[in-house]
Protein backbone atom coordinates (compact mmCIF):
# COMPACT_ATOMS: atom_id res chain seq x y z
CA UNK A 1 0.00 0.00 0.00
CA UNK A 2 1.44 3.34 -1.08
CA UNK A 3 0.93 6.64 0.75
CA UNK A 4 -1.64 8.94 -0.81
CA UNK A 5 0.53 12.05 -0.54
CA UNK A 6 4.11 12.86 -1.52
CA UNK A 7 4.60 16.10 0.43
CA UNK A 8 2.66 17.10 3.54
CA UNK A 9 2.50 19.92 6.06
CA UNK A 10 1.79 18.70 9.58
CA UNK A 11 0.32 21.42 11.79
CA UNK A 12 0.69 20.67 15.50
CA UNK A 13 -0.90 22.88 18.13
CA UNK A 14 1.21 23.90 21.09
CA UNK A 15 -1.49 22.59 23.42
CA UNK A 16 -1.06 19.11 21.95
CA UNK A 17 2.62 19.12 22.97
CA UNK A 18 1.66 19.92 26.56
CA UNK A 19 -0.17 16.61 26.93
CA UNK A 20 -2.57 16.42 29.86
CA UNK A 21 -0.81 19.26 31.65
CA UNK A 22 -2.08 21.89 29.18
CA UNK A 23 1.09 23.95 29.77
CA UNK A 24 4.74 23.53 28.86
CA UNK A 25 6.17 20.46 27.16
CA UNK A 26 5.42 16.81 27.83
CA UNK A 27 8.29 14.43 27.03
CA UNK A 28 5.87 11.62 26.23
CA UNK A 29 4.02 13.74 23.66
CA UNK A 30 7.28 14.86 22.07
CA UNK A 31 8.29 11.22 21.75
CA UNK A 32 4.87 10.31 20.36
CA UNK A 33 5.09 13.00 17.69
CA UNK A 34 8.64 11.92 16.77
CA UNK A 35 7.54 8.29 16.39
CA UNK A 36 4.53 9.30 14.27
CA UNK A 37 6.76 11.39 12.01
CA UNK A 38 9.31 8.58 11.73
CA UNK A 39 6.67 6.14 10.45
CA UNK A 40 5.68 8.57 7.71
CA UNK A 41 9.28 9.52 6.93
CA UNK A 42 10.18 5.86 6.41
CA UNK A 43 7.59 5.72 3.60
CA UNK A 44 9.54 8.36 1.67
CA UNK A 45 6.97 11.10 2.29
CA UNK A 46 8.39 14.63 2.44
CA UNK A 47 7.39 16.35 5.68
CA UNK A 48 7.33 19.88 7.02
CA UNK A 49 5.94 20.80 10.41
CA UNK A 50 4.29 24.03 11.55
CA UNK A 51 4.03 24.28 15.33
CA UNK A 52 1.92 26.58 17.48
CA UNK A 53 2.86 28.14 20.80
CA UNK A 54 -0.31 28.04 22.87
CA UNK A 55 1.25 25.77 25.49
CA UNK A 56 3.41 28.74 26.56
CA UNK A 57 1.61 31.85 25.40
CA UNK A 58 -1.83 32.66 24.03
CA UNK A 59 -2.98 36.22 23.36
CA UNK A 60 -2.84 39.36 25.45
CA UNK A 61 -2.79 39.01 29.22
CA UNK A 62 -3.84 42.57 30.00
CA UNK A 63 -5.26 45.71 28.41
CA UNK A 64 -1.85 47.31 28.82
CA UNK A 65 -0.33 45.02 26.21
CA UNK A 66 -0.96 45.70 22.53
CA UNK A 67 -1.92 42.89 20.15
CA UNK A 68 1.25 43.09 18.07
CA UNK A 69 3.51 42.64 21.11
CA UNK A 70 1.43 39.70 22.31
CA UNK A 71 1.65 38.08 18.88
CA UNK A 72 5.43 38.49 18.73
CA UNK A 73 5.66 36.80 22.13
CA UNK A 74 3.59 33.95 20.73
CA UNK A 75 5.98 33.63 17.80
CA UNK A 76 8.87 33.22 20.24
CA UNK A 77 6.90 30.48 22.00
CA UNK A 78 6.66 28.57 18.72
CA UNK A 79 10.45 28.67 18.45
CA UNK A 80 10.78 27.00 21.86
CA UNK A 81 8.45 24.23 20.65
CA UNK A 82 10.30 23.91 17.34
CA UNK A 83 13.64 23.38 19.08
CA UNK A 84 12.08 20.80 21.40
CA UNK A 85 10.64 18.96 18.38
CA UNK A 86 13.98 19.13 16.61
CA UNK A 87 15.68 17.40 19.54
CA UNK A 88 12.94 14.75 19.70
CA UNK A 89 13.13 14.13 15.95
CA UNK A 90 16.90 13.83 15.97
CA UNK A 91 16.69 11.36 18.86
CA UNK A 92 14.41 9.29 16.63
CA UNK A 93 17.03 9.34 13.86
CA UNK A 94 15.49 12.06 11.69
CA UNK A 95 17.58 14.74 10.00
CA UNK A 96 15.81 17.96 10.97
CA UNK A 97 16.03 21.64 10.11
CA UNK A 98 14.33 24.52 11.90
CA UNK A 99 13.51 27.60 9.83
CA UNK A 100 12.18 30.74 11.48
CA UNK A 101 10.21 33.59 9.91
CA UNK A 102 12.06 35.97 12.27
CA UNK A 103 15.83 35.73 11.93
CA UNK A 104 17.72 34.24 14.87
CA UNK A 105 20.69 32.74 13.10
CA UNK A 106 22.42 31.41 16.20
CA UNK A 107 19.69 28.82 16.75
CA UNK A 108 17.88 28.32 13.43
CA UNK A 109 17.93 29.06 9.70
CA UNK A 110 15.89 31.95 8.30
CA UNK A 111 12.90 30.84 6.25
CA UNK A 112 13.78 30.59 2.55
CA UNK A 113 11.20 28.89 0.35
CA UNK A 114 13.56 27.25 -2.14
CA UNK A 115 15.91 26.09 0.61
CA UNK A 116 13.02 24.54 2.53
CA UNK A 117 11.87 22.66 -0.57
CA UNK A 118 15.40 21.47 -1.31
CA UNK A 119 15.86 20.24 2.26
CA UNK A 120 12.59 18.31 2.11
CA UNK A 121 13.62 16.75 -1.19
CA UNK A 122 16.95 15.76 0.39
CA UNK A 123 15.18 13.90 3.19
CA UNK A 124 15.18 16.47 5.99
CA UNK A 125 12.13 17.14 8.14
CA UNK A 126 11.69 20.92 8.13
CA UNK A 127 10.08 22.71 11.08
CA UNK A 128 8.66 26.17 10.38
CA UNK A 129 8.70 28.39 13.46
CA UNK A 130 7.83 31.99 14.40
CA UNK A 131 4.61 31.93 12.43
CA UNK A 132 4.56 34.13 9.35
CA UNK A 133 6.84 36.64 11.08
CA UNK A 134 3.94 39.09 11.25
CA UNK A 135 1.49 39.88 14.04
CA UNK A 136 -2.26 39.40 13.52
CA UNK A 137 -1.75 36.06 11.75
CA UNK A 138 -2.16 32.67 13.45
CA UNK A 139 -0.06 29.55 13.01
CA UNK A 140 -3.04 28.02 11.16
CA UNK A 141 -2.51 30.75 8.58
CA UNK A 142 1.21 29.93 8.63
CA UNK A 143 0.39 26.31 7.77
CA UNK A 144 -1.85 27.40 4.89
CA UNK A 145 0.74 29.86 3.60
CA UNK A 146 3.67 27.43 3.81
CA UNK A 147 1.59 24.66 2.22
CA UNK A 148 0.90 26.93 -0.76
CA UNK A 149 4.52 28.05 -0.95
CA UNK A 150 6.16 24.61 -0.84
CA UNK A 151 3.39 23.03 -2.95
CA UNK A 152 2.28 20.54 -0.32
CA UNK A 153 -0.44 18.04 -1.23
CA UNK A 154 -2.34 18.47 2.04
CA UNK A 155 -2.27 19.98 5.51
CA UNK A 156 -2.52 17.43 8.31
CA UNK A 157 -4.10 19.32 11.20
CA UNK A 158 -3.30 17.38 14.38
CA UNK A 159 -5.31 18.60 17.35
CA UNK A 160 -6.53 17.60 20.79
CA UNK A 161 -10.02 16.85 19.42
CA UNK A 162 -10.55 14.03 16.93
CA UNK A 163 -12.52 15.82 14.20
CA UNK A 164 -14.43 18.95 13.19
CA UNK A 165 -17.66 19.48 15.17
CA UNK A 166 -20.54 21.96 14.91
CA UNK A 167 -19.70 23.09 18.46
CA UNK A 168 -17.15 22.37 21.17
CA UNK A 169 -17.72 18.64 21.90
CA UNK A 170 -16.20 19.03 25.36
CA UNK A 171 -18.92 21.54 26.28
CA UNK A 172 -21.82 20.41 24.08
CA UNK A 173 -22.51 16.64 23.96
CA UNK A 174 -24.98 17.23 21.10
CA UNK A 175 -22.33 18.72 18.80
CA UNK A 176 -22.48 17.23 15.30
CA UNK A 177 -19.34 15.50 14.03
CA UNK A 178 -18.41 16.03 10.38
CA UNK A 179 -16.56 13.42 8.33
CA UNK A 180 -16.21 15.81 5.38
CA UNK A 181 -16.87 19.52 4.97
CA UNK A 182 -15.85 22.34 2.62
CA UNK A 183 -13.66 25.36 3.32
CA UNK A 184 -16.65 27.54 2.49
CA UNK A 185 -18.79 25.78 5.10
CA UNK A 186 -16.06 26.30 7.69
CA UNK A 187 -16.32 30.02 6.98
CA UNK A 188 -20.11 30.20 6.78
CA UNK A 189 -20.71 28.17 9.94
CA UNK A 190 -17.88 30.02 11.74
CA UNK A 191 -16.40 26.74 12.95
CA UNK A 192 -13.36 27.19 15.13
CA UNK A 193 -11.21 24.39 13.74
CA UNK A 194 -9.05 27.01 11.99
CA UNK A 195 -9.25 30.77 11.64
CA UNK A 196 -11.01 32.42 8.71
CA UNK A 197 -7.80 33.68 7.09
CA UNK A 198 -6.36 30.17 6.99
CA UNK A 199 -9.63 28.68 5.72
CA UNK A 200 -9.84 31.31 2.97
CA UNK A 201 -6.24 30.75 1.94
CA UNK A 202 -6.78 26.98 1.73
CA UNK A 203 -9.99 27.48 -0.24
CA UNK A 204 -8.43 29.90 -2.71
CA UNK A 205 -5.44 27.61 -3.32
CA UNK A 206 -7.43 24.33 -3.31
CA UNK A 207 -5.43 22.90 -0.38
CA UNK A 208 -7.24 20.07 1.42
CA UNK A 209 -7.00 19.80 5.21
CA UNK A 210 -7.26 16.58 7.23
CA UNK A 211 -8.22 17.13 10.89
CA UNK A 212 -7.59 14.34 13.41
CA UNK A 213 -6.48 13.67 16.98
CA UNK A 214 -2.74 13.66 17.62
CA UNK A 215 -2.90 11.60 20.81
CA UNK A 216 -4.16 8.44 19.07
CA UNK A 217 -1.18 6.31 17.97
CA UNK A 218 -0.82 5.81 14.23
CA UNK A 219 -3.15 8.62 13.20
CA UNK A 220 -0.55 10.58 11.23
CA UNK A 221 0.28 7.44 9.26
CA UNK A 222 -3.41 6.72 8.68
CA UNK A 223 -3.92 10.27 7.42
CA UNK A 224 -1.01 9.95 4.99
CA UNK A 225 -2.57 6.75 3.64
CA UNK A 226 -5.84 8.65 3.21
CA UNK A 227 -7.82 6.57 5.69
CA UNK A 228 -11.21 7.79 6.89
CA UNK A 229 -10.31 9.23 10.28
CA UNK A 230 -11.28 12.64 11.61
CA UNK A 231 -12.55 15.18 9.07
CA UNK A 232 -11.50 16.09 5.56
CA UNK A 233 -11.91 19.75 4.58
CA UNK A 234 -11.90 20.25 0.81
Amino acid sequence: MKPKYKRVILKISGEALAGEGRFGLDDRMLGTVANEIKQVYDLGVQIAVVVGGGNFWRGRTSENMDRATADYMGMLATVINALALQSAFESAGLDTRVQTAIEMREIAEPYIRRKAMAEMENGDVVIFAAGTGNPFFSTDTTAALRAAEVEADIILLAKRIDAVYSDDPEKNPDAVRYSEITHQEILEKDLKVMDSTAASLCRDNAIPVHVFALNEPGNVLKAVYGEAIGTIIR
